[in-house]
Parts: structure tokens; sequence; C-alpha cells
């Protein structure tokens, strides 16, 4: 039968997310209906969610963020503000026609630059272009005894978990709220040159994926050191966005932090912890290696109206490296109130 391809809306979300999370295994969180309901709200940019439907029955979603940006031009990208999706269907009719439906709303909006990060099934000739060697991604099966899980750590690094946990200084408290999270969060964002994702888009995303995320903080003598705000899907932990003070590292804080994300995420059932992705050459990229996590290099397929060269919008491209440095010496306050309207034009 005929597939139809059509935009998102309140009545479809049930049916939408049940395809997510009970009918298509390849989907991930990512795909989730409620990023649309976020990303408008805090970042005012517009979410034309497509899905494909059979006979009444969604066969295929796709996540499309609709990015205006004054900087960087029209851009379709799959999913924007976040590190996946692309097309997720359940058989190559519905696939092809999803696909279709992207390019013909690239045409429709003007949109010069089409970008799918991390396709489950990756795009083919017709213009697309793969580009791989940027970013890895670090994920390995979570082992339910503590022993066990403490000896998949490196011998190096599960000294310093060891001796975290034991010093009786530091304790962690799951938070359904941002209040602790964010401050740290910014403050390790703007040492780092990146434009910060505004307070407000903390408190959308936690309210939208309740019971689905929270937030994990580490205090010493009751000051919070270290935050990570962590999602989870299916059988999965995601520590994915996360920030620390400068005593952080001194005390083992950040080490102790993910350790306790990962007993807490088995007491959950979880099986999967999935690290997140890092770029090449990075002190994360290092940190995960030295938690005993292989990198698997992530594709991000670009499709281009004119040709060229995909962008490369990442802290990696030299043409950024002044305006990293010169972010770095930013106030706080101004950083804060800066980053939100930066970020909402890098999607």
């Amino acid at each position: 039968m005929t597939v139809t391809v059509k935009s998102l809306d309140e009545s479809v979300r049930p049916a939408w997310d049940r395809f997510v999370l009970e009918l298509c295994p390849s989907a991930t969180f990512f795909h989730l209906s409620g990023w649309q309901r976020v990303i408008t709200t805090a970042f005012h940019q517009a979410c034309p969610f497509l899905y494909a439907e059979r006979a009444g029955q969604i066969v295929g979603v796709l996540p499309v963020v609709h990015l205006r940006s004054r900087l960087f031009g029209t851009r379709l990208i799959s999913n924007a503000f976040t590190i996946g999706g692309g097309a997720v269907a359940l058989d190559e009719e519905a696939y092809a026609a999803l696909d279709q439906a992207l390019l013909a709303l690239a045409e429709r909006v003007g949109a010069g630059c089409i970008e799918v990060r991390r396709p489950v099934q990756p795009h083919q000739g017709g213009g697309w272009i793969a580009r791989e060697g940027i970013y890895a991604n670090f994920a390995r099966p979570l082992v339910a005894d503590e022993e066990g899980c403490l000896k998949q750590i490196p011998r190096k690094q599960r000294a310093v978990v060891r001796k975290a946990r034991d010093s009786g200084v530091l304790r962690a408290e799951s938070e359904t709220n941002p209040e602790h999270f964010f401050p740290l969060y910014a403050a390790s964002m703007r040492d780092m040159g990146t434009p910060v994702f505004g307070r407000r888009f903390f408190t959308v995303l936690m309210a939208e994926f309740a019971g689905r995320c929270d937030c994990l903080t580490v205090f010493a003598e009751d000051r919070p050191v270290a935050s990570v705000l962590n999602f989870y899907f299916r059988d999965r932990v995601m520590p994915y966005y996360t920030g620390s003070r400068s005593p952080a590292r001194a005390l083992g804080a950040n080490d102790f932090m993910y350790w306790q994300v990962m007993r807490r995420a088995v007491e959950r059932g979880c099986s999967v912890f999935d690290f997140g992705r890092s770029k090449f050459g990075t002190g994360p990229f290092s940190f995960k290696k030295n938690w005993g996590f292989e990198p698997e290099p992530i594709r991000h397929d670009f499709w281009l109206k004119a040709g060229g060269v995909p962008p490369e919008m990442t802290p990696l491209n030299p043409k950024y490296r002044l305006l990293i440095a010169l972010w770095k010496r930013l106030p706080l306050g101004l950083a804060n109130r800066l980053g939100p309207l930066v970020a909402r034009e890098i999607g």
C-alpha cells in the first residue's frame, strides 16, 4: 500500500513515541517527539518532524529542525541540538519516502544544506557526502556486580575511583531539576570557549522528559563540585551534559560521579553505559579511553544544494580559534546571556 509522509502534530505524538519506543529497534532517544517541543520552546526554531504512514499506521519517522541563521544560512538538521537523528523506518519504501520528503522540504524552504547526524541508514549517491573522523562514540555493557563493574575500568583509573569513593568527602544526589547542574555546566562551557545552552533549555528539557532524565550532582562539604545530566532510553543510560568546578579534579569528583551514574543505572535496570560522543584529539576523548571505552567513529551525512565541502562548525576548525580564545575570557554572566543566542544558530 502507498506510503504517505506527513508532519507531526499534537494528535500524533502518542503514536509517534509508541513507534520509537516499541516498534522500531533502531530508533534512539533523539527520535522521541518531545524534542520538537523542547527545541521550538527553547530556541524558537521550526521543527517540521516528518513521519511515514501506511494504512493509517506509522512506519517511519524523521525528526527535522529548520534552522534559520543569520550567520550560517538556512539548514535542515536531523536532529539539531542533539547528536543523533536521521530516518528510522520499518522498510525500504518508508526510508525512501522520508528521504524524498526531506529533499522536497529543503527545496521548499530554500535550505542550502541538509545535515543528518549518525544516520541509521547511511545515504548513498544523490549528492550526499559522508564525513567521518571528527567524532567518536563510547559505549559498553554494564556489569551488574559492583566488583565486576570496577574491573572493567583500567587499573590506574580504577584506583582514582576507589580513592574518591572511599574518601568520605564526596556524596552524590539525583535531582529532577537543573538548579545545581546549570552553574557548573555553564562555567565549564565558558572555560572551553563554547557557547552555552541557556538555563531555560534545561528546564524545558527536564520537564519534557521527566522520568527519562535526571541530574546527578556530587557535593563536597555540601558544595556542588560536579554534575551530569543523564538520559535513560530502553536499556541504556547516557550521561550527556556535564560540568564541574576546579576542585573536582583533585577530589576525583568526576570519576566518582560517573561511577555513581553506573551503579544507579544498574539499580534502575540499565545494561548499557553510553558515554556519548567526543571529538578526536580532545580531553574528553582521552578521559573516556582512560575508563576503558573504545571509540567508535561517527558518521554524519550532508547534502549541499550548491555542492562543495560540508560546513565544519566545530572547535577544531582553525577559523574559530580566535573566537574561542575570546569567549574563554568573557565574564561568566555575559557568556551565559550571549551563549543561547549563538547556540540557537549553530544547532
